[in-house]
């Protein structure tokens, strides 16, 4: 370690400066901008120009770094022959569900962990992130057998989008990223709350949310992605064409269909979440780090 102006690095500022040095930092810093470039870019890139190919193109070994004759005819084979505005309605319903299920129930278990501090709280929330140790793929049988027989009621939930939604609400981890948030806010605020006669729900609603607008769209973001991106479950659940996910439709249609439509077809599915991602980038970086400093 290198200590130079008061500020603790790797490499002190004079090694930098230095002829033989600036160029192996120079070097370094290049191929690894370049490399995780090439590592993020270079799938979306494939699966972009991919699209373009003919069916003839696109199996041919090597393959072509740009499209001989581009085709983007092939984008509207797909949005037609695949269905994918039903299919794209369909995911934007089920995101829509899960965000505001989310926001609404993960929400007021985090105010009250954080805030509110009912007695065993810190073992309930123990509890909950320990189910973060589960593997996922553990918990498909269990669920499966709830959805088909909801216990109590006994009402079968394939093929209803509560079926997505329920085994979502219940999120360890955006509870504990909304939980860290709300330590976060001044215990200040909350007591002059109280002062003035505010209730616990008032408080949460005029002072608790607008403060945390950054981490309430990182919750979001986090919904709709995971509703975007499940291909497992969706199709477990909904097994009807009429109620398919955009992922789990565009894996059905795929085997009388060519591969050169298919990757069409997963260009427009992946434009959304891309889309999102670009607008909330700056909300995504804040929510997750403002939560993690106390003050």
């Amino acid at each position: 370690m290198a200590q130079d102006s008061g500020t603790r690095t790797l490499i002190s500022q004079t090694q930098i400066s230095r002829g033989r040095g600036r160029v192996v930092y120079w070097t370094l810093l290049v191929v690894v901008v370049v490399g995780f470039t090439l590592v993020f870019l270079g799938p979306l890139y494939w699966m972009v120009t991919g699209a373009l190919k003919s069916g003839q193109e696109i199996a041919q070994t090597p393959p072509s770094l740009f499209p001989k004759d581009p085709q983007p005819q092939n984008y509207i084979d797909a949005w037609n022959n695949l269905a994918l505005a039903k299919l794209l309605f369909n995911t934007f319903y089920y995101a829509i569900g899960a965000v505001l299920f989310q926001l609404v129930l993960d929400t007021a278990a985090a105010y009250s962990l954080s805030k509110l501090r009912p007695i065993f709280g810190n073992a309930i929330l123990a509890l909950m992130l320990g189910t973060l140790m589960i593997p996922a793929m553990v918990l498909i049988v269990p669920q499966y057998v709830t959805v088909i027989d909801l216990p109590i009621v006994h009402i079968n939930l394939l093929d209803s989008p509560f079926a997505i939604w329920l085994p979502l609400v219940a999120n360890a981890f955006n509870i504990f990223l909304l939980k860290r948030f709300f330590d976060s806010i001044p215990e200040e605020l909350m007591a002059a709350a109280l002062m003035d006669g505010a209730t616990s729900l008032r408080t949460l609603w005029s002072i608790i949310l607008p403060l945390s607008r950054p981490i309430l769209g990182v919750v979001s973001i986090f919904a709709v992605t995971t509703v975007w991106k499940d291909f497992l479950w969706p199709k477990l659940v909904m097994p009807s064409p009429e109620t398919r996910t955009v992922s789990v439709g565009i894996y059905a249609f795929a085997g009388g269909t060519p591969m050169n439509v298919v990757i069409a077809a997963s260009v427009i599915a992946a434009i959304p979440t891309v889309i999102i991602f670009l607008i909330f980038q700056r909300n995504i970086m804040s929510g997750l780090t403002t939560g993690s400093i106390k003050g």
